[in-house]
């Protein structure tokens, strides 16, 4: 017994797109899809581009949330700045679980595509540096390998130069506490944020009292939960990396995981974490 193919456009689907706008026109996919270009034949080097793809989308649009909330922080717009940190701290959930499909990739199948791949390397992510830079990892050195891209450069430049999103919190949290900004200690435009007794000693007055201070305590509940989401994809990279290339350099030129493991030091914003201690 033969039954008749099922037709959405019985049902009211459009079918025809000769005139309309598809799905694959909005999305531009016959772009995005052209955009994978294997330099070998090594089966595994296609994971190994679409990895890195998507991360960059994904790492596009943590800087269009995180551009908009520092906006809507100097604006006083509270609820929309936390639901733009909430979503950031999901997209690098999203980049954690990105590690286990990379993870599929064995030591010898890397080895088969490695030497295609140059001197490029994930250090060199722009996107990635200005992630950093917005959220007060600020390292002017970092600006180097964008020299030859005056554009890309540019934008790193652009956001050494302004305070960062860390910066905008504190600016709040003393004028939360101290009514003003008078005592705030000066930001360092060109360096990472180091851990400041001042500001640790007013979060520690929220953390004491956060009947009083709802708002900006959940406001460092929101930057703890976005750091730990943060730290454990540096932590994911370090072990993908020594589970598939063990200690060797990078094709960047690292020291390869010994170099990443540094990174796993970083604090993004360390009077959050130090205060616990002292509560």
């Amino acid at each position: 017994m033969t039954k008749t193919p099922y037709d959405p456009g019985s049902d009211g689907a459009q079918m025809d797109f000769a005139r309309a706008m598809s799905y694959g026109d909005y999305l531009h996919l016959d772009g995005l899809l052209d955009r994978q270009h294997p330099l070998s034949d090594a089966h595994d080097e296609l994971l190994f581009i679409i990895q890195h793809q998507t991360s960059e989308l994904w790492m596009k649009l943590i800087l269009h949330e995180l551009g908009a909330a520092r906006e809507a922080l100097i604006a006083s717009d509270t609820p929309k700045m936390f639901k733009m940190l909430a979503r950031v701290s999901r997209i690098f959930e999203q980049l954690n679980n990105q590690w286990d499909v990379l993870r599929t990739m064995t030591p010898a199948d890397y080895t088969k595509f490695r030497e295609a791949l140059g001197p490029s390397s994930g250090f060199q992510s722009h996107q990635y540096r200005l992630i950093e830079f917005t959220l007060g990892n600020r390292n002017p050195n970092m600006v180097k390998p964008h020299a030859h891209l005056p554009e890309v450069a540019d934008q790193l430049e652009a956001e050494l130069a302004r305070p960062s999103f860390y910066d905008e919190v504190v600016r709040l949290l003393f004028r939360t506490i101290d009514g003003h900004e008078d005592a705030m200690p000066a930001p360092d435009l060109a360096a990472p944020h180091a851990p400041k007794d001042a500001i640790q000693s007013r979060w520690q007055q929220v953390y004491e009292d956060v009947d009083t201070y709802w708002a900006i305590y959940e406001l460092g509940e929101k930057l703890v939960d976005l750091e730990d989401y943060f730290r454990r994809w540096r932590f994911n990279h370090v072990t993908t990396v020594e589970r598939v290339i063990g200690f060797k350099r990078g094709t960047g030129g690292t020291s390869g995981v010994s170099y990443l493991r540094k990174m796993l030091d970083v604090e993004l914003f360390p009077e959050l974490w130090h205060l616990r201690g002292a509560l």
